[in-house]
């Protein structure tokens, strides 16, 4: 499995300063090279290979006045920024082909200096890590980092990323095995609200945090100071910041809450059912601010890869599935009913429910026939190997060990059991617990 790890790095200002360099390289051939395409396809010219690519806007273009200084960073960022680009664009062609599954992608971007958030991708020839606890990476220097925990085994590959408040972090891809827990014989079904942010089948209820709602008051008063500076100004990008750094606050307290949460269901579960709700399109109601504050598509994702970690059954019962209307004592179907109702009584057996515990138990009930029916992957619970998973980290990442690489001497933490995957199964990152 490939697990994501993320640390909180502190570059000096030389650092900082090679670190823009590379950001601003790395997004320059990435222009480039897009470009090219572009133009190549608008003059009905076939489509330009990296090859090509490399050799001209790379290769040839450092010994031009005008591109001179892509020199002056690791050659391993710019190829990568080009490899990058390859998979925004393999991404869009399987999208249009309908082999790449979710949501439609559209054509690569071009990237401005403007954006707050950068980054750049490293393969193991470009950065080390050092045994007094620093991260090398080439032309930038040893960087002070912050371990707040053992990597379980020697990094594949790294991603340098600054956010929009400031902030720098390195993010580390580690190939490790997973991580099986004792089988149980307790399964649950989980219903996700706004009032309660979840309710399991057990009758257990999760109160919503809802950190937004908590900070809204501080973040209106930096939205109204931000909105007085005169734009252009050094004050209005100290103001920008203020916000940023409060925003990023609320999503590091909601992704912290989610871990938890998450890892505790899993640890007492054997196998978890969980309704795909549909939140992009509720994202779009009114209710679209308290969607958004409660992050059900994370926490799902969460579920999903540590259930695939931990040796965890995990399936998700169909939206369309009417968990609020029939009665899990009977199975009658007493129709649709607005959110106001929050208890009703079943027109068949009589039976009382709370409108999110029953919705709890029929996902539960649901989810065990998906899985006996055999349209989700159950894993060995009785302590058998188990098949190998693969938890992608965020697409796009550079390089692997070479055949036979040795793991490090004096890593901080190469024999830990903490396994980390930052962000979903499939994609966005975030800190874990």
């Amino acid at each position: 499995m490939q697990l994501r790890y993320n640390y909180r790095a502190y570059p000096d200002a030389a650092q900082r300063r090679a670190l823009a360099k590379a950001f601003g390289c790395a997004r320059v051939v990435w222009n480039d090279c897009l470009r090219d395409r572009k133009e190549a396809h608008a003059a009905g010219l076939p489509y330009v290979k990296s090859a090509e690519l490399s050799r001209l806007r790379i290769t040839q273009a450092k010994h031009t006045a005008e591109r001179a200084w892509l020199a002056d960073v690791s050659a391993v960022v710019l190829q990568q920024s080009l490899r990058d680009l390859d998979t925004a664009y393999k991404n869009f062609f399987d999208s249009i082909l309908g082999k790449r599954q979710g949501r439609k992608v559209g054509p690569p971007r071009y990237k401005s200096k403007k954006d707050a958030r950068q980054s750049i991708r490293l393969n193991s020839n470009a950065f080390s890590l050092s045994g007094d606890g620093t991260v090398y990476v080439a032309k930038v220097g040893n960087l002070k980092v912050k371990w707040s925990r053992r990597l379980p085994a020697a990094p594949t590959s790294l991603t340098v990323t600054k956010d929009s408040c400031g902030r720098y972090f390195l993010s580390f891809v580690v190939d490790t095995e997973p991580d099986i827990l004792p089988g149980l014989e307790t399964d649950t079904g989980i219903d996700l609200g706004l009032s309660a942010f979840a309710v399991l089948s057990d009758g257990r209820k999760i109160d919503s945090p809802r950190f937004l709602r908590r900070a809204e008051k501080k973040l209106k008063r930096l939205g109204r100071e931000l909105s007085r500076k005169a734009k252009g100004s050094k004050n209005r990008a100290k103001a920008r910041i203020k916000v940023a750094r409060q925003h990023a606050r609320v999503a590091d307290r909601r992704r912290d809450w989610h871990h938890k949460a998450s890892t505790q269901i899993i640890r007492d579960n054997q196998a978890v059912y969980v309704e795909d709700l549909a939140v992009s399109g509720l994202g779009r109601t009114r209710l679209a601010k308290s969607v958004h504050d409660a992050g059900w598509s994370s926490f799902v994702g969460m579920l999903e890869y540590k259930a695939a970690l931990h040796s965890r059954t995990f399936a998700k019962v169909d939206r369309a599935f009417p968990s609020s209307q029939v009665c899990s004592a009977c199975g009658f179907r007493d129709g649709p009913k607005p959110l106001h109702v929050r208890e009703w009584t079943c027109g068949e057996c009589g039976t009382v429910h709370d409108r999110d515990h029953n919705a709890a138990r029929n996902v539960l009930l649901e989810g065990r026939r998906i899985v006996a029916a055999g349209r989700a992957e159950t894993l060995n619970t009785c302590g058998a190997p188990v098949r190998r998973t693969h938890v992608p980290a965020q697409r796009g990442e550079a390089g692997s060990p070479r055949k036979g690489q040795s793991t490090q001497a004096g890593i901080p933490g190469l024999q830990s059991r903490e396994h980390v995957k930052i962000g979903s199964c499939q994609t966005q990152g975030a800190s874990a617990k």
